[in-house]
């Protein structure tokens, strides 16, 4: 026993060598959603200080698109992490460059509490859309209201904050924006730019900010394809964890 923990051990070792920095998903991985804004993972806390103390680099890479960064970070506070807004890598504000770039002026399918990310942005007489994970925005009338604006483009732009198909709260799973995505995607037959998890665009952003390089990194999450598949299409090592969506697809 004594001689196989030592070589799982020594086998981990190897693994980690040359470990810079590491990102973090969120929800599924330090906290579960849900009312009052959800519950700490249990030991998640905890492993977030080890790393911190540990010298390594880290950010905290997240779809979240509910909240401002602002308020998903103060909510995070509140259940006990030492987390930063400057640490949180997220969709919303490359979204915004990527409108500022191409002078485009969004039809914003998102939740309230995102819309302070969007303040700079002019939204009059809209030639894109921006979906993100709108949550009861998504009513018939606002789906439709952005099927009518790509429509009626000659070279229609749907922009998404990912493309998940759900996500884990404490009471159960929910629909991600992916669903509602596609179906803009088969209504207008075109295909959406996805400004987050798993696009290349959004884990490189990471690692500049982070100034390491892809093969000194670590992604860990609970998403197969948003997280560790879309972290080693970009040659970072990537880990699931046991929670979050892992624990429900897996029961």
């Amino acid at each position: 026993m004594a001689a196989a923990a030592a070589a799982a051990t020594a086998a981990w070792a190897q693994r980690l060598a040359g470990v810079r920095g590491l990102l973090l998903d969120v929800s599924g991985v330090l906290y579960d959603g849900g009312d009052g804004g959800g519950t700490a993972i249990p030991g998640s806390v905890e492993a977030v200080a080890r790393i911190k103390r540990s010298g390594l680099k880290l950010r905290f890479c997240t779809n979240e698109s509910q909240k401002s960064r602002d308020k998903f970070v103060g909510l995070l506070q509140r259940l006990g992490f030492d987390i930063s807004v400057n640490e949180v890598t997220s969709p919303a504000p490359a979204a915004c460059q990527i409108l500022k770039e191409r002078g485009l002026r969004p039809y914003l399918l998102v939740h309230d509490d995102v819309l302070p990310e969007f303040d700079e942005m002019d939204t009059s007489n809209p030639n894109c859309v921006v979906i993100a994970d709108s949550g009861d925005g998504f009513s018939y009338q606002n789906v439709n209201k952005a099927f009518r604006v790509l429509v009626s483009l000659e070279n229609p732009v749907l922009i998404s904050l990912g493309k998940g198909r759900y996500y884990k709260e404490s009471d159960g799973l929910m629909l991600d924006v992916g669903p509602y995505m596609k179906a803009l995607e088969y209504a207008c037959d075109i295909q959406a730019e996805v400004v987050g998890k798993p696009a290349p665009a959004f884990f490189q952003a990471a690692l500049k900010e982070m100034g390491v390089e892809a093969h000194e990194t670590i992604m860990i999450g609970d998403d197969i394809v948003s997280d560790v598949g879309g972290a080693q299409r970009c040659g970072i090592r990537a880990l699931q964890v046991r929670t979050g969506k892992f624990r429900c697809c897996f029961l």
